[in-house]
C-alpha cells in the first residue's frame, strides 16, 4: 500500500488526558488500573477508567447525543490540539473528502442500561431516552462527524477488540480508491454494566490488576479510552506514517483465539507484505496481550512462527487496561509516541514471567531509535488486525 501520512493523533485513557500524560505514565512504569469503583459495582476486579468522563459536557447543538461514551469521545477530541488539526484537514481538502471511521464495542449501551433502571410503571423506557444518538452502535461517528464539521463517508467498525485498528484500513483503502482524501480514525469505548459483567461471566475478568506474560496472569482489566488519528493523502508535518495494514480471521472460535495463532500469524504476515517490509525492519511490536492464559500463549507462539524471538515487545494493557474497542487506537497512539521518542515501553505487573512464553518481552523500558512499529490487535470471533507504523524522520 502507499504509505499514508498521519498528521496529529491523540490518546485518552486511565493513564490522563492527552499524550503528554501518556508519555509521562509510561516513562514511570505507571499504571493507571484500580480497583473497581465504577458505580459502586460488586466485582473482585480492577478497571481503568477515565478520571472526569461524567463532568464532560457536550456543546450545546449536540446534546441529544448525551451518553457516557461520547462524553469521553469529546474529551478525547479536545487534547493535543486535534480539533484545530481536523479543521485544517477541512479547510484543505473540503468537509465532504474528509471520512470518519471509528471502532466501538457497546457504544453508549450504558444509557441503556440506566434508562432500564427508571422504566415507568408500564415497562416502557423513559421519554428522554434517546436510542438512536446513544446507545446505537453508530452514535459515536454520528456524533464526531458532526462535532467536526465533516460530511465524507463514515460509519462504525464493530469487530470487538480489532475494532480501531481495522479503521486504519478502511481509511487507506478509501483513500487508495479516490473517495476521500483524508479521514479521522480511531476508537472510542466506555465502562458499562453488559462489559464488566460480561467479561466476568466468561470468566475472563482478573481479580487483580491484570499482568501480561506473567506465569500466573488470571486475565483480564477493563479499561476505558478515547483514541483518535488524522490521516491525510499527504502532509507537510507528519507525525508518522501508515506503512501496512493486515487483516484476517480464525474462524475457529467465539472467544477463544486459535491456539496456533494461525490467524494472528496471517495478518501479520498480511502486514509486512502491505509495508513492503521483512520481519527483521521491526524494531518493536506492541501485543494484544490480554492477559488470559490462552491469549498470551497463542499470540507468543504466533509472534515466534513470524518474527524469531529477537524482537522487543511487550503488552501496554498492564497500564490502560482493555479498552475493547477502543484497544486498537490507543495502541496505534502508543506506537507513534514509540516512533516520536524512541521508548519502548515496559509491560508492567509481571512478577514471575512464564516460562513458557519465549518473546523478548520487555519487563522495563528499553530506549533507542526506533524506525518501525508493528501493533497486534485481536478480537473475538477471531478477527485479527496488525498496523506497522513508520516514524515521520
Amino acid at each position: 500500500m502507499n504509505p499514508v501520512a498521519i498528521s496529529a493523533y491523540t490518546v485518552t485513557s486511565a493513564l490522563g488526558l492527552g499524550l503528554e500524560a501518556t508519555l509521562a505514565a509510561l516513562r514511570e512504569m505507571r499504571s493507571g488500573l484500580a480497583p473497581v469503583k465504577f458505580l459502586d459495582l460488586p466485582l473482585p476486579t480492577w478497571v481503568g477508567e477515565v478520571a472526569g468522563v461524567d463532568a464532560a459536557h457536550l456543546p450545546a447543538p449536540l446534546a441529544n447525543f448525551d451518553c457516557r461514551n461520547n462524553r469521553l469521545a469529546w474529551l478525547g477530541l479536545q487534547q493535543d490540539g486535534f480539533l484545530e488539526a481536523v479543521a485544517a484537514a477541512r479547510a484543505r481538502w473540503g468537509a465532504d473528502r474528509v471520512g470518519v471511521f471509528l471502532g466501538t464495542s457497546t457504544s453508549g449501551l450504558l444509557q441503556t442500561e440506566l434508562a432500564y433502571r427508571r422504566r415507568e410503571a408500564d415497562g416502557s423506557l423513559p421519554a428522554d431516552f434517546l436510542y438512536g444518538p446513544t446507545q446505537n452502535t453508530y452514535s459515536v461517528a454520528a456524533f464526531a462527524a458532526q462535532a467536526l464539521d465533516l460530511q465524507g463517508p463514515s460509519w462504525v467498525v464493530s469487530t470487538a477488540c480489532s475494532s480501531s485498528a481495522k479503521v486504519f484500513g478502511t481509511a487507506a483503502r478509501l483513500m487508495q480508491l479516490g473517495l476521500i482524501d483524508a479521514a479521522v480514525v480511531g476508537g472510542v469505548d466506555s465502562l458499562c454494566l453488559t462489559t464488566l459483567y460480561g467479561f466476568n461471566s466468561l470468566e475472563l475478568l482478573s481479580d487483580e490488576i491484570c499482568r501480561p506474560w506473567d506465569g500466573a496472569r488470571k486475565g483480564l482489566s477493563i479499561g476505558e479510552a478515547a483514541a483518535f488519528a488524522l490521516l491525510e493523502r499527504e502532509s507537510t508535518h507528519p507525525q508518522g506514517w501508515l506503512l501496512g495494514v493486515g487483516e484476517s480471521n480464525d474462524g475457529y472460535h467465539m472467544s477463544t483465539p486459535h491456539p496456533e495463532g494461525a490467524g494472528a500469524i496471517a495478518a501479520m504476515r498480511a502486514a509486512l507484505a502491505s509495508a513492503g517490509l521483512q520481519p527483521g525492519d521491526i524494531d518493536y511490536i506492541n501485543l494484544h496481550g490480554t492477559a488470559t492464559p490462552s491469549n498470551d500463549a497463542a499470540e507468543d507462539n504466533a509472534v515466534r512462527q513470524v518474527f524469531g524471538t529477537a524482537t522487543p515487545a511487550s503488552s501496554t494493557k498492564g497500564a490502560t487496561g482493555h479498552t475493547l474497542g477502543a484497544a486498537g487506537g490507543v495502541e496505534a497512539a502508543i506506537s507513534l509516541l514509540a516512533l516520536q521518542h524512541g521508548l519502548m515501553p515496559a509491560g508492567l505487573n509481571v512478577q514471575d514471567r512464564d516460562p513458557a512464553l519465549q518473546l523478548d518481552y520487555l519487563l522495563s523500558n528499553r530506549e533507542g531509535p526506533v524506525k518501525r512499529v508493528l501493533s497486534n490487535s485481536f478480537g473475538f470471533g477471531g478477527s485479527n488486525a496488525s498496523l506497522v507504523f513508520g516514524s515521520a524522520a
